[in-house]
């Protein structure tokens, strides 16, 4: 989806104008209106922030997959390097 330009960009301080962008999205969804609509985005970051990982269990799970990746002989989701005859 693109956005409409109202003016020239050294006219315009706002230079993108969303509004069929917004009814688009409002269209295609099941809620009533923008503000529930705009809600449950923020209540998912807002829930997102409340139970962040902490930063040295998510390198471990990093560390960990590497590998059992390296162990397979797995290169960046490809299939392995000597696969078995």
């Amino acid at each position: 989806m693109t956005f409409q330009r109202t003016k020239t960009w050294k006219e315009s301080t706002d230079p993108a104008h969303f509004g069929p962008l917004r009814q688009f999205t409002l269209a295609h969804s099941n809620r009533p209106n923008h503000t529930v609509q705009t809600r449950a985005p923020h209540q998912f970051v807002h829930w997102r922030n409340q139970n962040a990982r902490h930063p040295g269990v998510l390198a471990a799970q990093r560390r960990e997959r590497a590998r059992v990746r390296s162990e397979k002989g797995i290169r960046w989701g490809g299939r392995p390097l000597n696969p078995a005859v």
